[in-house]
């Protein structure tokens, strides 16, 4: 769960996170557009990536919590943070969102065409399966993360994906683990100790 004391600011939160808050506390539903207009919300239907968001704003505190999993928090300072919608829960108001398209890629591992991506200077929320994990990534020294094990990234890296494709993966004795996400260049990539279920292509 997520304590957030406001003293008049306004943070941007999932709809319906809401378990508890105290003091005068102003919701509002964003509905389809999630803060980013029209055009914003036309290129989330477009790749298929769904957010709905509230503001609120107010005096007091809010709890903000899904599912009864874990909350990680993030700070950004005038950096991106790449993440997977279904794994962001809050956000300082004054964050930037947007949708980053990543293709093929996304579709090859049932993640679909686009991730969302929060820019600026504020603290982010993310959700995780467990306690989630930043794992450095350095130049030379690529990172290959499960798809479903994905939750964010952040920093100057570059994203493609492998498959492990061969005779024992046809026959059904490979690892299981048939595609993945690579990241090189330099920055963090956040994991969570389970593995969101279905949607992996096997080949």
């Amino acid at each position: 769960m997520l304590a957030v004391d406001l003293m008049g600011e306004t943070i941007r939160a999932l709809n319906g996170s809401m378990v508890a808050y105290d003091g005068q506390m102003n919701f509002k539903r964003q509905g389809m557009t999630g803060g980013e207009g029209l055009r914003g919300a036309l290129r989330r239907r477009v790749a298929g990536e769904s957010m709905t968001l509230m503001e609120i704003t107010g005096q007091g505190t809010v709890y903000l919590a899904s599912e009864a999993t874990e909350v990680t928090l993030i700070p950004l300072q005038g950096d991106t943070l790449f993440v997977e919608s279904e794994s962001l829960l809050a956000f300082d108001g004054q964050l930037r969102t947007g949708v980053q398209f990543t293709g093929l890629r996304g579709m090859g591992t049932g993640q679909g065409l686009a991730t969302t991506k929060v820019e600026g200077h504020g603290m982010v929320a993310i959700l995780s399966d467990g306690p989630a994990i930043g794992l450095e990534v350095t130049p030379g020294v690529p990172l290959c993360v499960d798809p479903h094990a994905y939750v964010a990234h952040r920093g100057q890296l570059q994203q493609d994906f492998v498959t492990d494709v061969n005779w024992r993966t046809v026959l059904g004795q490979g690892s299981g683990e048939s595609v993945q996400f690579r990241y090189q260049g330099h920055g963090l990539v956040y994991v969570q100790p389970a593995e969101r279920g279905g949607g992996i292509m096997e080949i």
